[in-house]
C-alpha cells in the first residue's frame, strides 16, 4: 500500500469534500498513489549512527548524463552504479570509468564551491565511497541522507536501494539486504538539473547548489523500532497557563497490537506505559506534574525518553502553545511581535550550502547580535541543526517548502510532490518548539488554479499538524496612487499572512512609503520581505543606489509606513546576509550575489544591521496587539 492510499484508506485526512474539490481529488489521486510508502526516521541526530561523512570519490556525468539515463529517460542500473574497475593491463577494455582513481568531494557539501570547474555546473554527479560494516542479527539498517539536491538514486553493492526527489528534506533507504560483512560500497547519483515540474521549478532566485549537502549515516535498529513520534502540549480550546496536558503518539515499526511503549520525561514527572494499536501507533493523553513553557526568554527543553522492546530513543523537546487570536499571535497566551530576518541556507564567510555546526553558530551569532527573536528559513527546509539551535537559543522559526513562483500548479503530479515534501518537513520538525509557522509557498501568482492548489495544501498541513498556524508570503498588489489593497484569495486559507513588498526599491521612491495606505486582511500580518540592495563598503548619499546609506533610507521610510498598519505583527527584512544568485549580474556591485543583506557574505555588517539592531532593542516599530 502506498503512503497516500494508506492515509486515504485510514481516513486520516478527514472529509475530502471539506478540503479538496472532487474534480481535483479525482485527478490527483493517481499521482498521489504513485508515491511509495517510505521509512522516514525521526530523531536520527539523537541516535547512535555510523557516519559516512568525509571524502567521497566523484565522476561528472556530462549532459545528457548517458551513464545515468537511457535515451528514453529511464535510470540505468548497469553503468557507474556497478562500481567496476577497468583492467588496464590485459583483456578487453569495456569500462570507461573508475571511482578508485577519481578525485574526491567532501560530504556533506555542495560540489559547486569545492571544484572551480563545477561552480556553475547543473547536472549529474556520481558519488562513491567504501565502508566497512558488520551486520548484526535481528536488526535493520538504513542509509540516512539529510538532503541531496535535487534527484537522488542510490545503490549499495550494485543493488538499487531507493530514489528520492526533493533537495531539502531527509530520506532513509533500507540497506539491510544489500549489506555484507566486511567491505561494502555505496554509489549515489545526484541530479541537480532544474525541471519545469520540479519543486522548486526552473526560475529560482538563489544558487542551485548541487550534491550531497547534508549528513549521511548508517542507522542500525532492532527489527521493531520507533520511526516517528509526536510529543506536544495539548492544544486546548482556550490556553491556560496551568495546562500540563501532553498529547501525541509514538509509532513502532514491526509492532503488533498491544506492544508496550514507555514514555518518560523525568523532569516533568512523566513515566507511563502505552500500548500500540494494530497499525503500530501508540497514542497518549497524559498530564505532567509540572511544565515550564518554552519561550524566547526561557527556552526550556525537556529530556524525553522513548522505548519499545530493544529500541530506545531520547530527544530534547520544548513545550509551548502558539495560536492566532484575531489579529494577534499568542505564545503561551501572550501577544508577541516577531522581530527577525529572512535567511537563505548560505554559509557565512566560505559561502556555499550551510550544513555544519560552525555555519549554524555563525548564523545564530548574527541573529542574537541583531536582537532578533525570529527567523524565516527561506525558501525551503534548512539543515536540522538550525531548528535544534533555535530550540536551545530561543529563536522562533518560519519553515516552508520551496513552492516559489513558477510552479506547475495545474498538474496533479506536482501537487503530489508538494504534499510529500510537506509531510517530510513536518514529520522531521514537528517536535521542535522553535518552529511556530508552517509556510506552503512564497510569491505565487494569483489565479484560481494556484489558489485551489495551495488552499488544499494548507489544509493538508493542518491535518498533519493542527497545533501550528499556517502561512504563506504573498506578493503584490501594485500601488494605485497611494493605495495598496491586498485581496489575494489565498489569504482566506491562511492563519497568518506574509506580505512581501519592496516600496522604494522595485517600486516608487523610498519617501513614497510615507503616504501609502494599506488595506490588508484582518489577520496577523508579517511584513515577510522588504528591503533594498547595498554593496558593503559603498557609501554615498541617502538616494544613491547601492550605497549603504540608501539602504538605511529605504528602511526608515518603510518603518513610517509599517507603523501605520495596525495588524502588523512582525518585521522580516530581506535578507540577513548576502547570498549567491545567478540572476544578479551587475559586475562590481552584485557579482552574482543578492546584495539586500544586512550583512555581507563575508560577515561584514552594513549600516542597516545597526539600524535594525536598535529598532529591535527599543521595540520602536510595531506592536504585539
Amino acid at each position: 500500500m502506498t503512503y497516500f492510499s494508506k492515509v486515504f484508506a485510514g481516513g486520516k485526512l478527514g472529509c475530502r469534500k471539506t478540503f479538496i474539490s472532487l474534480v481535483w481529488y479525482a485527478a490527483a489521486l493517481p499521482a498521489l498513489a504513485q508515491q511509495p510508502l517510505k521509512t522516514l526516521l525521526v530523531g536520527v541526530d539523537h541516535r547512535s549512527v555510523m557516519s559516512l561523512n568525509g571524502d567521497w570519490h566523484y565522476l561528472v556525468d556530462q549532459p545528457p548524463a548517458r551513464a545515468l539515463y537511457t535515451p528514453a529517460g529511464k535510470v540505468r542500473d548497469n553503468s557507474y552504479a556497478l562500481n567496476t574497475h577497468p583492467n588496464i593491463n590485459s583483456g578487453p577494455h569495456n569500462d570507461e570509468y573508475d571511482f578508485a582513481t577519481a578525485p574526491t568531494l567532501k560530504v556533506p557539501g555542495d560540489w559547486n564551491t569545492q571544484d572551480p570547474t563545477l561552480f556553475r555546473y547543473e547536472g549529474v554527479i556520481w558519488y562513491q565511497r567504501d565502508f566497512d560494516f558488520q551486520p548484526r542479527p535481528n536488526t535493520r539498517t538504513f542509509l540516512h541522507i539529510g538532503a541531496a539536491n535535487y534527484k537522488s538514486f542510490v545503490w549499495v553493492n550494485q543493488k538499487r536501494i531507493c530514489d528520492h526527489e526533493g533537495g531539502f528534506t531527509p530520506f532513509d533507504c533500507e540497506v539491510t539486504a544489500a549489506l555484507k560483512p566486511g567491505t561494502n560500497f555505496v554509489v549515489i547519483a545526484v541530479d541537480s538539473t532544474r525541471e519545469v515540474d520540479g519543486i522548486p521549478s526552473v526560475g529560482i532566485d538563489w544558487f542551485n547548489y548541487g550534491g550531497l549537502t547534508r549528513d549521511i549515516s548508517l542507522v542500525t535498529l532492532p527489527t521493531q523500532f520507533i520511526d516517528d513520534y509526536d510529543v506536544h502540549l495539548k492544544h486546548e480550546g482556550t490556553f491556560s497557563p496551568s495546562n500540563t496536558n501532553l498529547t501525541g503518539y509514538v509509532h513502532v515499526v514491526g509492532a503488533t497490537a498491544g506492544t508496550p511503549v514507555t514514555l518518560r520525561i523525568p523532569e516533568a514527572g512523566v513515566n507511563t506505559t502505552l500500548k500500540t494499536d494494530a497499525e503500530g501507533r501508540a497514542p497518549f493523553d497524559i498530564k505532567a506534574s509540572k511544565l515550564d513553557l518554552w519561550s524566547p526568554e526561557t527556552p526550556k527543553l525537556y529530556k524525553v525518553e522513548l522505548a519499545s522492546g530493544e529500541d530506545k530513543l531520547t530527544d530534547d523537546i520544548g513545550f509551548r502553545d502558539i495560536r492566532v487570536d484575531g489579529t494577534r499571535i499568542l505564545l503561551n497566551g501572550k501577544a508577541i511581535f516577531l522581530q527577525g530576518a529572512n535567511m537563505h541556507a548560505e554559509a557565512p564567510y566560505r559561502t556555499g550550502r550551510a550544513y555544519s555546526d560552525e555555519d549554524v553558530k555563525n548564523i545564530f551569532g548574527f541573529l542574537k547580535d541583531l536582537n532578533a527573536n525570529f527567523v524565516r528559513l527561506a525558501h525551503y527546509p534548512h539543515d536540522e541543526r538550525m531548528e535544534r539551535t533555535a530550540d536551545r537559543e530561543g529563536i522562533m522559526i518560519w519553515s516552508e517548502i520551496p513552492l516559489w513562483q513558477h510552479i506547475s500548479f495545474e498538474k496533479p503530479e506536482v501537487y503530489a510532490k508538494a504534499t510529500y515534501m510537506l509531510n517530510e518537513m513536518i514529520r522531521r520538525d514537528r517536535n521542535k518548539a522553535s518552529v511556530i509557522l508552517w509556510s506552503v509557498s512564497n510569491e505565487t501568482p494569483n489565479n484560481p488554479t494556484r489558489t485551489e492548489f495551495l488552499t488544499n495544501l494548507a489544509n493538508e498541513a493542518r491535518k498533519l499538524d493542527p497545533t501550528r498556524p499556517i502561512t504563506s508570503a504573498l506578493i503584490g498588489p501594485h500601488a494605485k496612487g497611494n493605495e495598496m489593497v491586498q485581496d489575494d484569495p489565498l489569504a482566506n486559507a491562511l492563519d497568518v499572512v506574509g506580505q512581501n513588498e519592496y516600496v522604494g526599491w522595485y517600486e516608487g521612491r523610498p519617501e513614497d512609503a510615507d503616504n501609502i495606505k494599506w488595506t490588508l486582511p484582518q489577520k496577523p500580518i508579517l511584513i515577510s520581505e522588504f528591503g533594498a540592495e547595498a554593496k558593503q563598503g559603498v557609501h554615498g548619499g541617502k538616494d544613491e543606489r547601492w550605497a549603504e546609506e540608501q539602504q538605511v533610507n529605504v528602511y526608515e521610510h518603510q518603518f513610517v509606513m509599517i507603523s501605520k498598519i495596525p495588524q502588523v505583527r512582525g518585521l522580516v527584512p530581506w535578507v540577513l546576509m548576502d547570498f549567491r544568485s545567478p540572476t544578479r549580474n551587475i559586475p562590481k556591485l552584485q557579482d552574482g550575489f543578492n546584495r539586500k543583506g544586512l550583512i555581507s557574505e563575508d560577515g561584514k555588517k552594513k549600516l542597516a544591521f545597526t539600524q535594525f539592531q536598535k529598532v529591535y532593542k527599543d521595540h520602536s516599530v510595531g506592536k504585539a496587539e
